[in-house]
């Protein structure tokens, strides 16, 4: 029996990820006032490299493998509210891109899913090959309800506690591997086309998830998937009916280059944005974006349609907001709002075919309630009448 699964064993049930005894090593992620939350290893952990990653939680029941795999995680720590993780193992069919750009994961109690009929491996196996570090029986109440209190931050995970203060108390010696836009590192590497009976559509990839894609090819879209750094010009030149500028990960204020291309682009087209997309698109219309203080990752976020007034629970994830008050003379009329906090959800041009949303129709994880979207983007890809003039 491999070590892994002796600790996982039914007997052993209970006090592998509670304990410190022999089926784990202890690491600790550390934070920059000295605050220290106290597990064990597992994922990979061969290097001793020390590196700060910004310090998230998702509130999800459900969806393990999709929040691993979603590129909008990249470069950071993800801590899962859900208490027992990994207890129907892993489903490579599931994953919501080819990689992972995770840089950790915390979780409270970690199981094999042993139990789990057609897993392919587990949640740790895929961790380990995939260069994820994981802590495991850590007290993930404790640490939510810190990054409550206190805002995301970031945090560094250590194989001893003294690795990690002395990387806060040594700022001269803390050095960058790679500087460059984690959406640059997430984003395809050249152009690809997905085959449909329909109308050519543009996605401008950002780290587009995988059950956004499957959502179009429903629709019957031809699509044609580009590079983050892709050009007006380049899109153009193919002609499509239509763009989606996806969702990816990091701060929309630090892509300059992806919202001149959409500033090009948002009166040629029917335009769909998606979280960072919609993010993107106020950008590119002279709207500003901030901060949230701890942002909005679960699949149970109220959204109401301010015109309507019908409320749907959404799937989101994102730590940055559009700052409602700038769009004033952008164009774009606010049509959805998250009822928890009153933060712009969706949005609607008052001239072009443009609609956006904050959240993710696309569950994966979470409601698909609001899957409709996609219908709404192809009546406007569809309607003959938003195409003249941007021949």
């Amino acid at each position: 029996m491999k070590h892994s699964d002796k600790c996982n064993s039914i007997k052993d049930y209970g006090k592998q990820n509670f304990g410190r005894g022999e089926c784990g090593k202890v690491a600790y992620l550390v934070f920059k006032d000295g605050k220290v939350f106290e597990g064990e290893e597992f994922g990979e952990w061969s290097s001793d490299r020390v590196e700060e990653q910004e310090v998230v939680f998702n509130t999800s029941m459900s969806g393990y493998q999709e929040m691993v795999t979603d590129l909008s995680y990249a470069g950071q720590i993800l801590v899962l509210t859900q208490p027992l993780i990994g207890n129907y193992g892993w489903h490579h069919e599931e994953n919501e891109a080819a990689k992972t750009r995770l840089q950790g994961l915390i979780v409270r109690e970690l199981s094999q899913g042993e139990g789990s009929l057609h897993c392919e491996g587990s949640l740790e196996d895929y961790c380990l090959q995939h260069g994820v570090r994981g802590l495991k029986g850590a007290d993930t109440r404790a640490l939510t309800r810190y990054l409550r209190q206190f805002g995301t931050l970031p945090g560094v995970l250590v194989k001893t506690k003294e690795a990690g203060q002395e990387y806060w108390a040594n700022p001269e010696k803390r050095c960058v591997t790679n500087s460059e836009h984690w959406v640059y590192r997430s984003t395809v590497k050249e152009v690809y086309e997905i085959p449909g009976s329909g109308p050519l559509i543009a996605v401008l990839d950002f780290g587009v998830k995988r059950n956004i894609i499957r959502s179009l090819q429903k629709q019957g879209f031809r699509i044609m998937v580009f590079p983050a750094r892709s050009s007006a010009e380049e899109i153009l030149r193919q002609r499509p009916r239509g763009l989606v500028v996806s969702n990816g990960p990091g701060d929309p204020e630090e892509l300059p280059e992806g919202v001149g291309t959409v500033r090009e682009l948002y009166n040629k087209l029917p335009v769909l944005g998606i979280c960072l997309g919609h993010q993107l698109l106020a950008l590119a219309a002279g709207g500003r974006t901030y901060k949230l203080p701890y942002g909005h990752r679960g699949g149970n976020h109220p959204v109401i349609d301010i015109r309507s007034g019908k409320a749907t629970m959404t799937s989101q994830n994102h730590g940055y907001a559009v700052e409602e008050a700038s769009l004033a003379g952008s164009g774009f009329e606010v049509t959805l709002k998250n009822l928890n906090d009153g933060t712009v959800e969706g949005m609607e041009h008052q001239i072009y075919p443009i609609l956006s949303v904050q959240f993710h129709p696309e569950g994966a994880p979470g409601p698909e309630e609001n899957a409709e979207i996609f219908q709404r983007f192809k009546a406007m890809v569809l309607d003959t009448s938003s195409q003249k003039g941007r021949e």
